[in-house]
């Protein structure tokens, strides 16, 4: 047995050298000899057919050392999901910003130049720059998918009461302020070293490999840490490797590529814009009794991973409330835009956003108040505790924790006050709502699900960890230090995560999903609890031999037999391992509790009987099965809830928001760090606010981004932070599927942003009621920046203004 020796709350791991500045990111690599600046050649054009690429000028001009173009790949495709991509252009492009050419110089200005001296001559073709746009010509990407249970439509043609509407869900900017970058270092016998901000090394050694035509093991890729990621370095990360690699290649010098903002913005994908519409049937208790639905998602010009997270948008159109009769379906669209990918949530947003919008219609067309049709509708059991894709929810808490947050954030108290408020129409309107989330915790692609770990135990008692994970901001490596300083009884400080590498750790999965410490926590437990069985097993047979015939005290002198631990280490029936105890740096057996030896000496020991203290654990998640052809199946392997209420303002004037108030309360599980979970609860819930409130994105008629900037794209600041901002975890402890009980942090909180949006939406229907007598559906887009809540309180203004 071992005990927690690590405080709940132990710093971030990289704390002190992110407050020190000394943190390495990627480009923080030493500039080496020789080595050559990468830059790209873009396409300026939505959708054009490539006539003609001439490098000669480029390559005259002093400093650029080669161009490279698609001829010079071995492999010109990639895709996750689809194989269909080009790494460079070939024939035509697909988005304004798509990689014609790249470019490898010594200087940044002679770079520079030479992008600049790259002829593409180009045919125009018409370009498809929104969804219904895309319906019209039939531009998809896959069939339709499907998700039913009962009889939506019939049950809807019956309803005593409908609504059906159309809800608009625009796209977002990841924003990490570490920008796509990668180095790769060309070494002997044509071996290829790439340090990538990455989220996942494999796919990116994968294709680095692909795209030069070299095998997997001549490619090593190696991500230290990121500086932020949110889904938008799972899979695009590696095309920025490639064409570093290709630079590399073509000159056999270092190669460093690193994007500027605006570069990294016009080039990259995005969250998913989303087009829903929906009919939904209820009673007058305001309990819905059927929903029909049809999600279409921008995926852009390519594939990408939209078709999963069109997916997962089915499975949470849910979120955390029983619907008996409904029918989901979704439908990617292919346009003319960047392939727009991974993002924080990934497709669980949107159908999240889809209910919680429909939940606070079905309010106001019954006059109730929308938590109150949210209690009524939410999951309980027995008989309402099965999703629609038909997987039973366990560990269910949502009504416990709607209860608890109502009574700690004065929810009624608080309506009455608004009601009060409202009245005066010298007040800027105010509105309130609570709302939820049931977020499921796994990839929906089953292989994915598994994850590696190396741990090697060093004599003096020190331990190096390598896993598949990356660290990005997240805590990942500061959560799986802890489990393995636990398993092992050690303090955190003598417990190091490495780097994540392919050398060490092959054939990973992304760290995505909220799975990272999920999976390779689990995994580096695994390897730890080999190890321990072997050390608890020596010192068992230790306590048997006299202290001065122990092997470190005979060493090289060979007169004494070693101790074999074979049989005691593999099986649980011959060895009871609880007869060990692990804690505070020492070992001792509970039948001889006062020979305690410190754990280093233990390992010497191991070291001399030579019994091996390094080991490998790979972890599977087993009882997982959801059939995508069916939609019917275990999707998850837990869900991660939570509520949240948000007070907000609206300026009547220029329709900005602001936060007054805001309490959250997450079910986490045993939190492995308490503090890096709040910390995850916080950062998600304000990139979510930011998504819903702020974050625009502005293309123009051409299909080129115009909001590739910070000046231009508005993220939230200090000051958009909720006034009064509390966040609490529910003590639950029966989350036993999981690693040591605990819930993931990561993707769950950004849902409940949806208690700033339809906040918002509250207060435009006080200013509705105060001003026409009258309170009606209020149809708001994402995000509800200022010109669209404007719009909404003084639409009959924006008429007269668009018919001048």
């Amino acid at each position: 047995m071992s005990k927690l020796e690590t405080p709940l709350s132990a710093p971030h791991d990289s704390a002190v050298t992110h407050v020190q500045g000394t943190s390495e990111f990627v480009d923080d690599r030493a500039f080496l000899y020789g080595e050559l600046h990468v830059g790209l050649v873009l396409s300026p054009h939505a959708r054009a057919r490539i006539l003609a690429i001439d490098t000669t000028r480029a390559l005259g001009i002093p400093g650029v050392e080669t161009v490279q173009t698609h001829q010079d790949l071995s492999h010109h495709y990639w895709g996750t999901i689809f194989t269909e991509q080009p790494f460079l252009a070939i024939d035509e492009v697909k988005y304004a910003g798509e990689v014609v050419a790249v470019v490898g110089a010594v200087t940044r200005k002679a770079l520079i130049q030479g992008i600049r001296a790259v002829q593409v001559d180009y045919e125009l073709l018409p370009p498809i720059l929104s969804v219904d746009e895309a319906i019209a010509a039939k531009s998809y990407i896959g069939g339709e998918r499907f998700i039913k249970r009962g009889e939506a439509e019939a049950t809807y043609a019956n309803a005593p009461f409908k609504l059906e509407g159309r809800q608009v869900i625009r796209g977002a900017e990841h924003f990490y302020l570490e920008n796509q970058a990668a180095i790769v270092y060309p070494k002997e016998d044509g071996l290829m070293e790439v340090h990538s901000s990455t989220q996942h090394p494999t796919e990116t050694q994968h294709l680095v490999a692909e795209a030069l035509g070299l095998q997997q093991n001549e490619v090593i890729c190696i991500a230290k840490r990121l500086g932020g990621g949110f889904g938008g370095k799972e899979t695009q990360a590696a095309p920025f490797a490639v064409y570093a690699a290709l630079v590399a290649r073509a000159t056999g010098k270092p190669a460093r590529i690193v994007l500027s903002k605006d570069e990294d913005m016009i080039i990259t994908g995005k969250r998913n814009p989303f087009q829903i519409d929906y009919k939904v049937g209820f009673d007058g208790l305001g309990q819905i009794i059927a929903l029909d639905a049809k999600l279409y998602g921008d995926g852009g010009a390519y594939a990408d991973l939209s078709p999963a997270i069109m997916e997962r948008a089915m499975l949470h159109s849910d979120n955390a409330y029983f619907i008996p009769n409904m029918r989901v379906v979704g439908q990617v669209c292919r346009t003319n835009y960047h392939s727009h990918t991974a993002f924080r949530g990934f497709g669980g947003p949107k159908g999240v956003a889809l209910i919680e919008g429909i939940i606070e219609d079905i309010a106001i067309a019954l006059n109730l108040d929308a938590l109150d049709v949210r209690k009524l509708n939410c999951y309980r059991g027995p008989d309402r505790d099965v999703t629609h894709y038909g997987q039973k929810l366990e560990n269910n808490v949502l009504p416990q924790l709607f209860d608890e947050l109502e009574q700690s954030c004065d929810y009624r108290a608080r309506r009455e006050a608004l009601n009060v408020w409202n009245q005066n129409p010298r007040n800027h309107p105010r509105g309130l709502s609570l709302t939820a989330v049931k977020f499921g915790i796994s990839f929906t692609t089953r292989f994915l699900n598994q994850g590696n770990a190396l741990i090697n135990v060093h004599r003096d008692g020190t331990i190096q960890v390598s896993t598949g994970a990356v660290e990005m901001g997240q805590g990942v490596n500061s959560r799986i230090a802890r489990l393995v300083a636990d398993e092992f009884g050690l303090p955190l400080r003598s417990v190091k995560v490495m780097a994540t590498s392919t050398e060490k750790n092959a054939n990973t999965s992304p760290t995505a999903a909220s799975t990272g410490t999920d999976l390779n926590g689990a995994a580096a437990c695994v390897a730890a609890g080999k190890i321990k069985r072997r050390l608890a097993a020596l010192m068992q047979k230790l306590t048997e031999i006299p202290l001065d015939k122990w092997a470190s005290k005979t060493a090289g002198f060979g007169t004494m037999p070693e101790i074999e631990v074979g049989a005691e280490a593999e099986s649980s029936d011959a060895f009871d391992i609880d007869a060990i105890v692990f804690e505070s740096g020492l070992v001792y057996a509970k039948s001889h509790p006062d020979l305690r030896i410190p754990f280093s000496a233990l390992v010497s020991e191991a070291y001399f009987n030579r019994i091996s203290v390094s080991e490998y654990g790979h972890y599977k998640i087993a009882d997982l099965g959801f059939n995508k052809l069916t939609g019917e199946g275990r999707a998850f392997l837990y869900f991660s809830q939570g509520v949240a209420a948000s007070e907000v303002e609206v300026n009547q004037i220029t329709g900005e928001v602001k936060v007054l108030r805001t309490d959250i309360l997450m079910d986490l599980g045993r939190p492995i760090n308490h503090a890096l979970d709040v910390g995850q609860v916080a950062g998600a819930f304000i990139q979510g606010m930011g998504w819903v409130t702020t974050e625009a994105l502005f293309y123009n008629a051409k299909g080129q981004l115009l909001s590739h900037a910070p000046s231009t794209y508005k993220i939230p600041s200090v000051h958009d932070i909720p006034r009064n901002f509390k966040i609490d975890l529910l003590e639950n402890h029966g989350n036993h599927r999981n690693i040591k009980g605990t819930k993931a942090a990561g993707e769950p909180p950004l849902l409940l942003c949806f208690s700033v949006w339809n906040a918002i939406r509250d207060a435009i229907r006080y200013h509705g009621l105060r001003r026409h007598g009258r309170a009606d559906v209020v149809a708001m887009p994402i995000p509800a920046t200022a010109e669209t809540i404007l719009r909404a309180l003084k639409p009959e203004a924006f008429a007269a203004c668009e018919g001048l």
